[in-house]
């Protein structure tokens, strides 16, 4: 690997402390949120032993989760299941889209150099089989933080050689050398979510981020390295249409993604995008039929469904099936993973 392009952007200690805006956005304008959500969304407030360890270990060890970060609704179900996704260089996005939770400012350069070693060393105590890394976007880097990301793919397979890592990264402005830098690290998947359709693009992300863009990239990671599975997700209820949808599909399979996921958007705070409509469980099994006939590897579609849920359906739930330049990844052992 080349040296690190980052290690001039460490901050000394006296450096002043970043400012953020807490959860990401923050609007004068903003209408509460009062719309009483469908049945098929409740979940059961987490709690249990595993659940309780693996919290312990995620704060005994400074690790920032996108399962708290991001308020996700699987955070009972998957944190018991002794699983988690980490959330690499801080809680400070430099970007602000509006459907996210992800606390938004200017962190300044800082990263945390002994990070890798403690994601590693955190898989090794929860005896993950199948990790997911991501991270929020640092644009205040220059190469927005990808050899930090490659060091802790790197840190995890070294560590742990039999777990297979996930990395659903920033755009990295589309720069592909940034990209490769995440791909030649012993990556097992690569991911960059597109979020939404084309139209709805702006207002849900942040102005630097593109419908293209993430296409762009997605299409790079496929061809630069076939053996590795691409993957992006979507979020419904936006006010995006059937056809939008069906167009998005048809976008990232000529773009080479191999794994797709919807799932229901969930307004964080009254600051955020509000929910146009709620997706009935049936049409988000309709939406995966669908697109299943367009020749992705898997899609993995439902209400609470979020980027990495259930991934372990790509490998275990298609024993003989997967593509030639993907048959390495067929394995005995049970994945866990969010």
């Amino acid at each position: 690997m080349t040296q690190d392009p980052t290690s001039a952007t460490t901050t000394a200690p006296s450096s002043p402390e970043p400012k953020f805006i807490k959860n990401g956005i923050y609007r004068k304008d903003s209408v509460p949120v009062r719309d009483k959500k469908p049945d098929w969304l409740k979940v059961t407030i987490p709690t249990g032993q595993v659940f309780g360890e693996v919290r312990k270990i995620v704060k005994e060890h400074r690790l920032h989760t996108v399962c708290e970060e991001a308020m996700c609704p699987n955070i009972g179900e998957c944190w018991s299941r002794g699983t988690a996704t980490f959330m690499l260089m801080g809680h400070i996005c430099t970007r602000a889209c509006r459907f996210c939770a992800v606390d938004t400012g200017n962190p300044m350069g800082k990263l945390d150099l002994d990070e890798p070693a403690g994601v590693a060393d955190s898989v090794r105590l929860m005896g993950l089989k199948y990790v997911v890394l991501t991270s929020v976007d640092r644009d205040d880097l220059p190469d927005g933080g990808a050899y930090h990301f490659a060091k802790t793919v790197q840190a995890i397979k070294r560590v742990n050689p039999e777990t297979r890592v996930e990395a659903l990264t920033p755009d990295f402005g589309g720069n592909t050398h940034c990209v490769d830098l995440v791909l030649d690290s012993g990556v097992d998947t690569y991911a960059q979510n597109i979020e939404t359709v084309r139209r709805l693009t702006h207002p849900v992300r942040d102005i630097r981020a593109s419908y293209d863009q993430t296409l762009a990239v997605l299409a790079h990671a496929k061809q630069a390295r076939p053996d590795v599975i691409t993957k992006t997700s979507i979020m419904l209820g936006l006010g995006e249409t059937r056809e939008e949808i069906s167009e998005a599909m048809r976008d990232c399979r000529a773009a080479g993604v191999d794994v797709l996921t919807f799932g229901q958007y969930l307004r964080p705070t009254m600051h955020h995008l509000p929910v146009v409509r709620y997706v009935s469980p049936a049409e988000f099994d309709d939406i995966r039929e669908e697109g299943m006939k367009l020749g992705f590897l898997e899609i993995v579609s439902g209400p609470l469904v979020r980027s990495s849920y259930k991934a372990e359906q790509i490998v275990m739930d298609k024993p003989g099936n997967l593509p030639d330049h993907l048959a390495h990844l067929e394995g005995g052992e049970q994945l866990s993973l969010i």
